[in-house]
């Protein structure tokens, strides 16, 4: 008999009471810190799995879990890339879920505002710790039944930074356990430094569907979209998501823990967790300056954060596309960020050589496309690569139909927020800082929207309240990321709606506490706005590469030099300050700033504002809205 290679493991058990023997397949729970055993064995008997894996974001178990999700079909290679996958979810489970997102604490008033009555608050929703308890036992109780309990131990930042924190996160889902291994630094490492009892952000998520499923699974794709509930519990640093298997809802260590309860313990420890991009300028003269900038999502955080200059001399660095926590430094008062996560989740249609070639040139290995097409040959494919894919190339849409382009120009290949999950890494320009565990000293700081009416390309604030005040009355046409559907300019202040953790003016009034600290070295606060149209519904402005104008000029404000008019909404650049080279922009068009708009729109924002946060708005954006208004009756 000849000798052959006989795949084996060894197995252990645990005895759960209530649940009986669980296989451990992967791992040795004996040798978790104690308060995670504990943990582990209360959700075990919770979900009651099948059986139990606990990762430890080897390269060979990157491998097994990719082989396990190609074999049960929910995920495909795409041939055309090294190590590259496509997947395409239940078309009912595409998107965040804002109205099924929920803050759970003991008084109300921790949560959200206090907004005045008739008015439907929209920043956070809270439940009661008893209505929550009622909505888990209708879910959670033998969701997992049938199917492996993965044990995820992550780092949001580089791993033992001062700035980071640490997750561990539950979930039955390979395909999120393949996600989080791109999007954070999963790595059993992290065990050592939970060994006395330290604090880490709990998670646990299911899809919901336990085995044998009730209901057909559409496209391999297990969901329960009917009780898809995403909870957070901020005093505990506990999150809970059900039903969806959609990134923003199932990562848990993007917008759950590194946006609403990461904000919440930034604001217990005085720092910021902010939805902003970390990029670089460097100048033609050398000199390097860090930007964070704050964009509502499918703005163009990407694209900014891997903006290719149309300028020569320039050069950009990323640091991070989506998300910073920002710390002043004790010592030298600057504010230090980190990018928490080690990947790019990003939308995909809109992104090509011309838009994005650096987003592109990252995701062409070792990544996760979901929800776009597909080429006959085995590449991606979705809308805005028209010109970079010849005409008559057969493509399999995201829900599975297949045409050639061009034929018939009503086929959409992927859904609006189709996306691409890819690591960071890769990216061409990364900066070489992108993972210093003392993070990047920021000089300036943006906040932009789309505006298509009214607001200048650029505004710098008069100081740092101003600049707070920019922040609180950014509004947007709104996108894809989430369930909104339609055009229509929303209210999102910080680009925070969706994300905040805690009482919007207590959120507000953190913010201006920093000014406090006379140590503090705050960097100028700016607005920007790249999407004015003209009166042919054009763009005024070319965007893009061409955005490097801007940033020169911003760095150049840093610097105090003397570019910058004053008006009543800000400082706005000098006419002829902007270097607007091969450009044909209508100045005058670009940086109007109509009176009648600019009444009605602080007319509206106050009664917005007013209207969320009632008594919580904090007096100094009040008194900013009243000097506006003061400042646009003098106006001409």
């Amino acid at each position: 008999m000849e000798d052959v290679n006989v795949p084996f493991s060894e197995v252990h058990h645990l005895i759960i009471e209530k649940v009986g023997n669980v296989p451990v397949k992967k791992g040795d729970f004996q040798s978790l810190p104690t308060h995670v055993q504990s943990w582990l064995a209360q959700m075990i008997q919770l979900c009651a799995p099948h059986d139990v894996y606990i990762c430890d974001g080897s390269d060979e178990e990157g491998e097994t879990l990719t082989k396990t999700l190609v074999e049960i079909g929910q995920i495909s290679p795409l041939k055309k890339y090294e190590n590259c996958y496509i997947c395409r979810t239940d078309p009912r489970d595409v998107a965040r879920v804002e109205s099924k997102t929920f803050l759970i604490t003991k008084d109300k008033h921790e949560s959200v505002a206090h907004s005045r009555e008739g008015v439907s608050g929209v920043l956070g929703l809270w439940k009661s710790a008893d209505d929550m308890k009622k909505e888990i036992d209708a879910r959670f109780p033998g969701c997992m039944s049938g199917r492996t309990l993965y044990v995820i131990p992550f780092s949001m930042g580089p791993i033992g930074s001062p700035l980071s924190k640490i997750g561990v996160e539950i979930t039955d889902s390979a395909y999120v356990v393949l996600s989080m291994r791109v999007m954070t630094r999963v790595s059993s490492a992290i065990w050592k430094h939970l060994r006395h009892g330290e604090e880490f952000v709990r998670g646990l998520h299911s899809v919901g569907v336990p085995l044998p499923a009730a209901n057909p699974i559409v496209n391999n794709w297990p969901c329960n979209p009917e009780k898809t509930m995403i909870t957070h519990f901020p005093d505990s640093r506990k999150i809970m998501s059900f039903g969806s298997g959609y990134g923003g809802n199932s990562l848990l260590g993007k917008k759950c823990f590194a946006l609403r309860i990461a904000g919440r313990i930034a604001n217990d420890e005085g720092w910021l967790a902010e939805h902003m991009l970390i990029m670089s300028v460097t100048n033609p003269q050398g000199q390097e300056k860090f930007i964070a900038a704050a964009f509502p999502s499918a703005c163009g955080k990407t694209n900014l954060a891997m903006l290719n200059p149309t300028i020569p001399g320039y050069k950009i660095r990323c640091v991070g596309d989506d998300i910073a926590w920002m710390r002043f430094d004790k010592e030298t008062g600057e504010l230090r960020a980190i990018n928490p996560e080690a990947g790019f989740f990003g939308v995909a249609p809109g992104t090509n050589m011309k838009t994005n070639p650096n987003a592109v040139l990252t995701c062409l290995k070792n990544s996760i496309f979901t929800n776009v097409g597909e080429t006959a040959d085995g590449g991606f494919y979705w809308e805005g690569l028209e010109e970079e894919t010849p005409a008559g190339t057969e493509i399999t849409s995201w829900t599975g139909e297949k045409y050639k382009l061009g034929e018939d120009k009503t086929k959409k290949s992927s859904h609006p927020n189709a996306r691409f999950c890819c690591p960071a890494r890769q990216c061409p320009i990364i900066h070489d800082k992108w993972e210093d565990p003392a993070g990047v000293p920021i000089s300036a700081i943006i906040f932009g929207g789309r505006r298509p009416e009214g607001v200048p390309l650029v505004i710098e604030a008069f100081n740092w309240a101003h600049g707070v005040f920019l922040a609180a009355q950014l509004k947007s046409e709104s996108t894809a990321a989430a369930e909104h559907t339609g055009k229509q300019v929303m209210h999102d202040p910080f680009a925070m709606r969706p994300f905040v953790g805690y009482n919007f003016g207590k959120y507000i009034q953190h913010w201006l506490n920093f000014e406090k600290n006379p140590h503090n070295k705050l960097p100028k606060i700016f607005h920007v706005n790249w999407f004015r149209l003209d009166e042919n519904n054009k763009f005024l402005w070319p965007g893009f590469g061409d955005n490097i104008r801007v940033l020169d000029w911003v760095i150049r404000r840093v610097n105090n030099e003397d570019v910058a008019d004053k008006s009543p909404v800000g400082l706005l650049p000098k006419k002829g300050s902007l270097n607007l080279q091969g450009l044909n922009v209508e100045w005058d068009k670009l940086m109007a700033l109509p009176k009648e708009y600019w009444a009605g729109d602080i007319e509206e924002t106050l009664q917005w504002l007013d209207g969320q946060l009632g008594d919580d708005l904090p007096q100094a954006i009040r008194e900013q809205i009243q000097q506006q208004k003061e400042r646009l009756t003098q106006m001409n």
